[in-house]
Formats: structure tokens, C-alpha cells, sequence
């Protein structure tokens, strides 16, 4: 009898022990979520995008004549300036580039056959004005034999006025022709010598080495070369940009704004500038463009920008290692304040047509809604429904609801 009543009690012990564990399992668990603190602290609105550094004033170098521009960045420097990024430029001393006369061009072969043609014609137009020049000369000998004979004469009065008068107008006219024949002859070599230069092969000619041949292209302002826009040698026309120039510590950010965000820019509003590699630098608005431009999103969406352009506010020591058009990531403040009850924006649902959280009452959910003033990225400004010292669950899941048992992740 005493063995039968120990294998009930064990029997009913084993049995209690498994109806203790399932009733241990089916009994509801709290779920596991995190909980923030709502506080007061400051809060600010920003209108974050991408910029770019940007020299105010940048100088673009351009060749003022047509011509052929030497290589600008030779590595001997011998044959030009010997430029390279980076290089520091003096005004009106450095020279920038160097800019020779252009070779001729090539011919077809119907334009040679005609222009020698030309020069076989002008040749021959020399060699007609030649003897025509001899025939004044011949002419002129005789007219001055002549007016020599009428001086003798008229010693002794045995020749008319009239015949002296002529034989001097002769010698004269004869002068003046011989003058204008000798030009003609000039004129005509001049354009055989023109015909003749248009036939210049340009294999057989070479660039003078003279530096009275070539213009000289300074620099207009004192500052470091940011670009060379043409660095090998190239024939170019008038204006054609060759080097840009500027100064890398006068630099200014640039931003282009979404419209919607720019109208509330103020000029003056400080800027959170960082996403350089570096350490977050201060800066200010400084100007906001009166017009927008319509600009093309990485997704193609059709996006009106407006230009906002920013100074730096701490010493060029935090930002020297700022360049010429480096990215930056701009933040400008659109509005702050430095003591709000603030909630996470995490924690904010939809409940109807009002915000509402989640807040915890002794281990239990509770959905209660909310009124939200401005918010940003991270927080909300609470304007009602909840106190400083609530605390709320943060990213809540679909497993809570009105009444959940709740347990912060990580307690104890």
C-alpha cells in the first residue's frame, strides 16, 4: 500500500508540474519594445541637399586671337608657359600660354591648277609692264635730248615759245608715266608674290622660334590655376577658353534648393555644412536667387530649384582642405527653437485622422493621441497630449495594441 500511494504522488506531482508549464507557455507574454523619454530640448528645421564648393570669383583665360596654342602644361617647358594644376599665377606677369601663327591649309587640287595658273598670268603681266617701262624710258631719253636742243635754241631766239613749252611738257609727262609704269610693275609683283604664298605647301614650313612672332597671353589676376581647359597644343579660334583661374581660399558654397524649401530661407539663416570628409563647419546664407530653374532628378522628375549660396562662418583653418567644386551636404536652418517638449518621430502613428503614440502605464500600452507642432528628421514638437517624462514605445509593431502587455528590450 505504501509503494501505491508514492507512485500517486509522484504521478500527480509530474502531472501538476506539466499543467504548471502549460499554463506557463499559453499564458500571454509582454512583448519586448523600445521605450524614449519625452523631454524638452531644442529642435530646428532644415532643408538638407547637396552643394558644391565654389571660387567667387573665377577667371577663364581665352585666346584673344585665332591661332596655335602651345602646349600648356609641357613637362620641359621649353616649348610653352609649363603650366600645371595648382600652380600660383602673378597678374599681368605669368604667362599663361603661348599662341603662334597658324600653318596654311592644304589646297585642292582644281584650287592649285588655278592658282598657278595666276601666277603664270601674273609673270606675264610683269613682263609686259617691264617693257613698257622700257618704252617710257626710250621715250623719256628722247623728250629730255629734245628739251636740251630747245634750250640751245632759245640762247639765240631761233625757237617759238610754244615749242619750248612743249618739249618741256614732254620731258615731264614722260616723267610721270615712267613713275607710274615702275609702280604698276611693283603692284604686279606684289600679287605674284601673294599667288605664290598661296601655294605654300604647309609640310615645308615651320613655326619661327622668334619670340616677336607670338602673343604672350598673361594672367589677369593673382591667384592658382583651378582648371586647364586646353592643355595640348591645338590650333584654336578667338575665345576658345584655355585655363581657368581663381583664388581656392576666396571659396563660397552653392547649393540648388527645392523651391517649396528655398521660400523659407532667410539671407543670414545659419548653415550646418558636412558629408566633406571632414569635421561639420558654420556657415550662413548669404543670397538667395530671386529666379529658379527647372532641374531633372536622378529618377527624372521634373523638379524647380533655386540657387541658395552660402559663406563660411568658421576660420579657413577648419575648411583649407576644401577645393574648387568639392561635394558638400548643406543644412540650412528654416526654423529652431531651444526649449519644446519634443517626441520621437518614431514613435508617431496614424489613428484616424490624428497622430497618437503609444505610451507605457505600468507594463501596459495605452494608444493616446497627439497634437504635433514642427518636426524634422528625428523629432516632433508635442504641443499636447502627453507631459515631460512619459515615456513611449518607439517603432511599435503590429503585435501592440490598446492594452498589450509591454517590457522594455534589454531590462533586467
Amino acid at each position: 500500500m505504501p509503494a501505491n500511494w508514492t507512485k500517486r504522488i509522484i504521478s500527480g506531482a509530474v502531472l501538476a508540474a506539466m499543467a504548471g508549464g502549460l499554463a506557463w507557455f499559453a499564458w500571454p507574454q509582454p512583448v519586448l519594445v523600445d521605450l524614449a523619454t519625452v523631454a524638452k530640448g531644442p529642435i530646428e528645421l532644415t532643408a538638407d541637399d547637396d552643394g558644391k564648393t565654389h571660387v567667387r570669383h573665377v577667371y577663364t583665360v581665352s585666346a584673344p586671337i585665332a591661332g596655335k596654342v602651345l602646349r600648356i602644361s609641357h613637362p620641359l617647358g621649353d616649348k610653352g608657359p609649363s603650366l600645371h594644376v595648382g600652380d600660383e599665377v602673378v597678374a599681368n606677369q605669368t604667362v599663361i600660354a603661348l599662341m603662334q601663327p597658324t600653318l596654311p591649309g592644304f589646297i585642292d587640287v582644281r584650287s592649285r591648277d588655278q592658282l598657278q595658273a595666276e601666277v603664270l598670268a601674273a609673270d606675264a603681266a610683269i613682263q609686259q609692264q617691264e617693257a613698257e617701262v622700257q618704252r617710257i624710258e626710250a621715250a623719256l631719253d628722247f623728250s629730255r635730248t629734245e628739251f636740251q636742243r630747245a634750250q640751245t635754241l632759245s640762247r639765240t631766239q631761233t625757237i617759238s615759245t610754244q615749242a619750248f613749252d612743249k618739249a618741256k611738257f614732254d620731258v615731264a609727262t614722260n616723267e610721270a608715266a615712267l613713275a607710274s609704269a615702275k609702280a604698276q610693275v611693283d603692284m604686279r609683283r606684289a600679287v605674284r608674290t601673294s599667288l605664290a604664298a598661296r601655294l605654300m605647301d604647309p609640310a615645308n614650313t615651320s613655326p619661327s622660334a622668334e619670340s616677336t612672332c607670338c602673343v604672350r597671353v598673361l594672367a589677369p589676376a593673382n591667384g592658382r590655376v583651378l582648371k586647364i581647359i586646353q592643355d595640348s597644343e591645338a590650333t584654336v579660334l578667338p575665345g576658345t577658353p584655355l585655363v581657368d583661374i581663381g583664388n581656392p581660399l576666396d571659396l563660397e558654397v552653392v547649393a540648388d534648393l527645392l523651391s517649396t524649401d528655398a521660400v523659407q530661407i532667410k539671407v543670414g539663416a545659419p548653415v550646418r555644412i558636412d558629408g566633406w570628409g571632414g569635421q561639420p563647419i558654420k556657415g550662413k546664407v548669404v543670397r538667395v536667387d530671386p529666379a529658379g530653374f527647372l532641374k531633372i532628378s536622378a529618377l527624372g522628375i521634373e523638379e524647380q530649384r533655386v540657387r541658395v549660396t552660402v559663406d563660411f562662418n568658421d576660420p579657413p583653418q577648419a575648411w583649407s582642405q576644401l577645393g574648387h567644386d568639392y561635394r558638400v551636404v548643406v543644412h540650412v536652418t528654416t526654423w529652431s527653437a531651444q526649449d519644446v517638449l519634443t517626441v520621437p518621430v518614431s514613435a508617431l502613428f496614424r489613428k484616424g485622422n490624428q497622430w497618437a503614440v503609444f505610451a507605457d502605464e505600468n507594463g501596459r500600452a495605452r494608444a493616446k493621441p497627439v497634437e504635433i507642432g514642427h518636426r524634422n528628421n528625428r523629432f516632433a514638437e508635442l504641443v499636447s497630449g502627453l507631459t515631460a517624462g512619459n515615456r513611449v514605445v518607439v517603432y511599435p509593431s503590429d503585435r501592440i495594441a490598446d492594452g498589450s502587455r509591454i517590457a522594455q528590450r534589454g531590462a533586467p
